[in-house]
Parts: structure tokens; C-alpha cells; sequence
């Protein structure tokens, strides 16, 4: 339940903040690096669970990678990759949450 409540997070908040920058309220990047750093958080939390819970590694190492390339878009300056940098990373960790759910509901 936390992975979809997670995946559910990550495309309301792409879309609210999505027409917040467009509104230009969202000038400060401290704004992006501190919401990046709670997703990426919450991100970690909800795969460690999965893991504990059904026990797959595959989930929890593709939503690691993700959350990985997350990390890296806060280390690039404004303006350049860091975007497309973050984007990628949130859909490689929104498939590790995928994986979780799937693992969690299959009999294997």
C-alpha cells in the first residue's frame, strides 16, 4: 500500500509542481532540493519495507538505482540535466515500487 501511495505521490506532486513552476512561484531551488531530498526518503522507506515484507531483492535494487540518480540530479546546477536528471530517476524508483507491489500480491 505505501509503494502505490508513494507512486500516487510522486505523479500528484509532478503535476502540481508542474503548474506551480509555470507560475513562476517555484524560483527557489532550495524548493526542489528539499522536496527531492523528502521524496527520496519516503522513496527509500517504502522500498526497504517491501523488501522486509516479501523478501525480493530486484524491487528494492531498481528503486535503489532511481533514488540514486535522484541524489545525482542535486548535485548538478540549476538549469542544465538536473530536470531530466530527476525525471528519470522518479520513473526508474516509480518502478521499483511497481516491482514491490507485484512481488507483494503474487504467490511465487
Amino acid at each position: 500500500g505505501l509503494s502505490g501511495l508513494c507512486v500516487i505521490h510522486c505523479v500528484a506532486s509532478a503535476a502540481l509542481l508542474g503548474l506551480l513552476a509555470s507560475a513562476g512561484v517555484l524560483g527557489n531551488p532550495l524548493i526542489h532540493e528539499v522536496g527531492l531530498t523528502l521524496a527520496m526518503l519516503i522513496g527509500a522507506y517504502a522500498l526497504g519495507r517491501g523488501l522486509l515484507e516479501h523478501g525480493f531483492l530486484m524491487p528494492a535494487s531498481i528503486g535503489s538505482l532511481g533514488l540514486g540518480v535522484m541524489a545525482g540530479a542535486l548535485s548538478l546546477p540549476e538549469g542544465g540535466h538536473e530536470a531530466a536528471y530527476t525525471v528519470a530517476g522518479v520513473l526508474v524508483v516509480a518502478l521499483g515500487h511497481r516491482l514491490n507491489f507485484i512481488a507483494a500480491h503474487h504467490d511465487f
